[in-house]
């Protein structure tokens, strides 16, 4: 039957481990792209394009990539068209996409925020529009109402090193029954090709209220905005590292590359650029391993692919594709062995938006693990890989590699709020993938053994792992 109860989850083993076990766990998205604005004010959407596909410009770009292979004008994508049109075009694309994960969380979000179990179809299309919107417009339907409904304990967004966290700050004072919790994400600090890196850079001395006139004022803003995060709750950082190469240089080097970007020069050496990044990397590090924050790092993305869709409409958009850096895996290697050298590695999630990478990557994590539990994670199927058959392949990466039952889970990576039912899409998985071992005789057929794993894997190991839970009084 078509996403009943039992979907992915093929034999009993599969079925008694997901509903006994994996379904009623908690929720805790480590990496999301929330607005915690939207949380913060709380407003009632109007409708389900709203809420679901765009709103005021800000949307789901998995959906918006697929709406222009179906041909749909840009207004009823990211533009101003009218809602329900913009609604109708995206109905009319997902009729299209069987095999495509935007098809069975499409179905998995109207079926687990609206009990609307009808297939997403043109002909079903007012229906749906009619019954969605007759409950988005009471107020069990606000952002911080649809958090609740899927028992999300705790969310960590994305933010930049400038921002005063007031929103995070303001949230904290709520009695809500999770956590908003902000992530240090330091990307445009070591974008000296970047046009507008001067500038940025007088926007991040500002609000460290540090002057950076040097390498050395730089790392001291840095540390100080480190620590206002850290005191605002955040234990995690993500660095979107498109490309790495790892070169050292000392200070007066670096120190001659910033002041030749704060005079506004982009025409820096691939090596040049790589040293830069690389003195970044290592000052940051040793921040994170100060303060016991966990560092992602996001490989491997080739970002805005087409100049015109840029211009025309912005980053983050779905102009990204997968990246092909051959060499990703020893220049990773390289940056650890440097900071572990000087006692500054810290605990790190490794995601590769290529799958190609994933093996190297988890067998050369190998190579710096010790004095906790996973101190380094192979990250989730990230992005274009957020399929049954990408989550199957990190899975069995990561079990083949290292140590499954220490995996911290699955994240929405998510700009939107009915995101979360890709939690049960992954568990649902998961599922099934232990049920086959215990089929082939691989691993025993023991409930308890098996439901540790389950509720390990879906929930207390992220619990752990980041400690969020030991900030503030409220567990």
């Amino acid at each position: 039957m078509f996403l009943d109860k039992n979907f992915l989850l093929e034999n009993e083993i599969a079925k008694r481990l997901f509903h006994k076990f994996a379904k009623h766990q908690p929720i805790i998205d480590y990496h999301c792209h929330l607005d915690p604005a939207y949380l913060l004010e709380n407003k009632q959407y109007k409708n389900l394009t709203q809420v679901w596909l765009n709103d005021k410009g800000a949307g789901d770009h998995y959906k918006w990539r697929l709406m222009r292979a179906n041909g749909i004008e840009e207004e009823l994508i990211s533009g101003p068209g009218d809602d329900y049109e913009k609604f109708l075009a995206f109905v009319k694309t997902v009729e299209k996409a069987p095999g495509n994960p935007i098809f069975e969380w499409s179905h998995l979000e109207l079926q687990r925020y609206f009990d609307i179990d009808l297939t997403i179809s043109e002909k079903n299309a007012p229906e749906i529009w009619r019954r969605a919107n007759e409950k988005i417009q009471t107020d069990s339907y606000r952002p911080k109402e649809l958090l609740e409904m899927m028992d999300v304990k705790a969310i960590c967004t994305t933010d930049d090193p400038t921002d005063d966290l007031g929103y995070h700050t303001e949230l904290s004072k709520q009695d809500n029954s999770f956590k908003v919790l902000p992530t240090f994400r330091p990307d445009k600090v070591w974008s000296i090709k970047s046009s507008g890196f001067s500038n940025y850079i007088l926007k991040l001395s500002q609000a460290a209220a540090i002057p950076i006139k040097d390498f050395n004022g730089l790392k001291q803003a840095l540390s100080q905005r480190v620590d206002h995060f850290h005191q605002i709750g955040c234990r995690l950082a993500d660095h979107g590292l498109n490309t790495y190469f790892y070169e050292i240089a000392d200070e007066k080097i670096l120190d001659n590359l910033l002041i030749k970007a704060l005079a506004g020069k982009t025409d820096f050496h691939l090596s040049e650029i790589a040293q830069f990044v690389t003195g970044i990397q290592l000052h940051l590090m040793s921040e994170y391993t100060r303060y016991g924050w966990t560092m992602q790092m996001h490989l491997n993305a080739l970002r805005n692919n087409s100049s015109i869709l840029k211009e025309q409409i912005g980053v983050d958009v779905g102009g990204d594709s997968m990246g092909d850096q051959a060499s990703l895996t020893q220049n990773v290697v390289a940056l650890f062995d440097t900071a572990e050298k000087s006692g500054c590695l810290p605990k790190t999630i490794l995601y590769s938006l290529n799958p190609t990478d994933w093996l190297p990557l988890a067998t050369a994590m190998q190579s710096f693990q010790g004095g906790m539990i996973q101190k380094i994670q192979l990250g989730c199927a990230w992005w274009f890989n957020d399929t049954a058959e990408g989550m199957r392949q990190q899975l069995t990466t990561m079990a083949q590699q290292s140590l499954l039952s220490n995996f911290t889970g699955m994240l929405t990576d998510s700009r939107s709020f009915l995101s979360y039912p890709r939690h049960e899409y992954f568990r649902r998985v998961l599922c099934q993938l232990l049920s086959e071992w215990v089929k082939a005789g691989r691993i025993p057929d023991d409930e308890m053994y098996l439901s540790q794993i389950v509720e390990n894997i879906c929930y207390r190991n992220a619990y752990n792992y980041f400690n969020f839970f030991e900030i503030g009084s409220r567990k």
